[in-house]
């Protein structure tokens, strides 16, 4: 029983070794082939990636020679439309060497033709010598004079011919510029002071405090004047206390110190407390006022004329001007006409008018200094401007304006025109009368002073001279060139405002009698 269990044992060992190696041939035999398989697929696969490579070399190959075959093309035309312009040029440079030797011909001609006629007139020039010999040695011959005598002679007589028609020539030119230089210049003053409302001169030497009744007279003067000598001496005042009924008169050079007394006096005959410490104590508090007043006037003056940061001192120095006069015309007022017309004569020349009005504005700032150097205004109110950081041409437009520096901007011309003209309007200001007639009478005796002069007449306050002349001894021509000489003369010796016609009369007069 064993036995066969074991035969049993034995016989499945057998099959399944039998099993195993039939199944390795199998598997073999399946690796082979599928090895196999993969081998030609590999090889498949290398061969279509070669056809792939050589296709795409191929491509790349004609890519590159088309794009060679390009740029050759494109030098190629380059080259040859460089050599068309060679061409061209040198066509052009043919036909002008051509054009040159055609000219260089003409202008040989032209030599000959020159040389011919510079010999003919050479030829001429001689004949006409020799003739010019000929007739001068005839007319000498026949007039028993000279060349040089019959030269002499008729300089001579040509000299005054030659001084009435240069006269009468300047007289024209003259009158050529005067009217077409000074057109425009006449439309921009007049349309200035046209512009500009202006008032007459006032009286500033006195100032006269009306009082009700004559009573009042007494108590300002005070037991033995005590009150008056107080209030003279707080004020810096002259008080005139005389018979002129309601009336007191305050005297004194300075209007600050004459409006503090008339202030002063105001408030002690309101209040009615007249004593010498309530004198001091109120001019004290007027003072203050006026101060105050000084600088709320120059600050509204800087302020109605648009011109800003002007220094403070310069705005109460602008304050004083109120208190301030020049020939019997108030400064404030003059400086303010003044800025105006430099504004509008500064806008009508396309300059700053802003500029203008400021120089216009602190021109005669020089006039109310606190203290009093013996410095001419202007120079004094430039310093002042320099001072108080006034630019370059402000400063040199206050100099100038009287001429006593030279200008070195448009502006000092015009701040001089302007202040002339507000000073020089009528009613501006007061000449004294004795230098109004030595004025007049300077004028006469210029013109007198001149040959063949019989007499002159100073008319129209100065502003026209009319200067008689013999008729014997000065001819019509002859008074054109008196009438600019006695004009240049004038302008060059004398001072006057505005300007002075000179109008020469020449008459001639038969007088006969019947008996």
């Amino acid at each position: 029983m064993a036995s066969t269990i074991l035969y049993v044992i034995l016989a499945i060992l057998i099959g399944a070794a039998i099993g195993v190696v039939i199944a390795l041939n199998i598997s073999k035999r399946n690796a082979k082939s599928a090895a196999n398989e993969m081998l030609e697929k590999a090889r498949l696969e290398a061969e279509v990636l070669r056809n792939n490579e050589v296709i795409k070399g191929k491509e790349e190959g004609m890519q590159i020679t088309s794009e060679a075959e390009k740029q050759a093309n494109a030098r190629l035309s380059k080259v040859q439309s460089a050599e068309a312009k060679l061409k061209q040029r040198e066509m052009q440079l043919s036909q002008q060497q051509g054009e040159m030797q055609r000219r260089r011909n003409e202008l040989d001609t032209l030599k000959n033709n020159l040389s011919r006629q510079s010999d003919q007139l050479d030829e001429r020039r001689k004949e006409v010598d020799r003739m010019e010999a000929s007739v001068r040695d005839t007319l000498e011959h026949v007039s028993g004079l000279t060349a040089e005598q019959a030269r002499e002679k008729l300089i001579e007589s040509l000299k005054d011919e030659a001084k009435t028609a240069a006269a009468s020539y300047i007289n024209d030119i003259m009158d050529d510029a005067k009217l077409t230089a000074n057109r425009e210049a006449k439309r921009i003053i007049v349309a200035s002071i046209q512009r500009v409302a202006t008032e007459t001169a006032i009286e500033n030497a006195v100032t006269v405090f009306h009082i009700e009744n004559d009573e009042i007279k007494g108590r300002i003067i005070g037991r033995e004047g005590r009150n008056i000598r107080a209030l003279e001496a707080a004020t810096g005042v002259e008080i005139i206390v005389d018979d002129t009924p309601e009336a007191i008169v305050l005297s004194g050079f300075d209007p600050v110190r004459r409006e503090i007394a008339r202030l002063a006096l105001h408030q002690l005959v309101a209040d009615g407390r007249i004593h010498p410490a309530r004198i001091e104590e109120v001019v004290a508090k007027v003072r203050r006022q006026v101060e105050e007043e000084i600088i709320e006037t120059g600050k509204r003056t800087a302020i109605d004329l648009g011109i800003h940061g002007l220094h403070p001192e310069l705005i109460r120095l602008i304050g004083k001007m109120k208190y301030r006069s020049s020939y019997g015309q108030n400064l404030l007022q003059h400086s303010r006409e003044t800025a105006n017309l430099c504004a509008i004569m500064a806008s009508e020349l396309g300059l700053n008018p802003k500029k203008a009005r400021r120089a216009g504005l602190l021109h005669d700032i020089g006039k109310v200094p606190d203290d009093e150097p013996e410095l001419p205004h202007a120079q004094l109110g430039k310093k002042l401007a320099e001072k108080f950081k006034e630019k370059a041409d402000i400063c040199n437009a206050i100099g100038a304006h009287h001429e006593e520096e030279e200008a070195t901007s448009l502006y000092a011309p015009i701040v001089q025109v302007c202040d002339a003209i507000s000073g020089a309007r009528p009613g501006a200001r007061r000449e004294v009368v004795e230098a109004y007639i030595k004025r007049l009478n300077d004028l006469e005796k210029l013109a007198l002073s001149y040959p063949g002069v019989v007499k002159t007449y100073a008319i129209q306050a100065g502003r026209e001279l009319r200067v008689i002349v013999g008729a014997d001894k000065i001819s019509d021509a002859e008074t054109e060139r008196l009438s600019t000489e006695i004009a240049q003369k004038i302008q060059d010796e004398l001072t006057y405002p505005g300007q002075v016609r000179i109008t020469v009369i020449r008459e001639t007069r038969a007088v006969s009698y019947a008996k």
